[in-house]
């Protein structure tokens, strides 16, 4: 490494989440706050404003968990700007049976 020193830094911890119906707001411990599209993440965007408000900040701030719809959202991944992965398949597989609990 020609004498430089490798630092990881620790990923700032999600403090805050804030989600409206086109905007999931995160704040962070570091004083960032992060906003991205809700249709980034097609279950947010899907889900009711009810089911969107009962979230969970998990693994000690690290990532974000709504038990309703089914979805995980890592900080790191907000920070590089990175969008859900799930598959059209996936998502489609989701939407049916969400229609069929109706």
């Amino acid at each position: 490494m020609n004498g430089m020193t490798s630092v990881m830094a620790a990923s700032p911890k999600a403090v805050e989440v804030k989600i409206s119906d086109d905007t999931l707001t995160v704040d962070l411990e570091d004083g960032r706050t992060i906003s991205v599209p809700i249709g980034w993440f097609p279950r947010l965007a899907y889900g009711t404003p009810k089911e969107r408000a009962n979230f969970q900040i998990s693994g000690a701030g690290r990532g974000i968990h709504w038990p309703d719809l089914d979805e995980d959202i890592g900080i790191e991944g907000l920070l590089i700007g990175k969008k859900s992965s799930e598959s059209a398949a996936s998502f489609k597989k989701w939407l049916g049976q969400r229609h069929q609990t109706e």
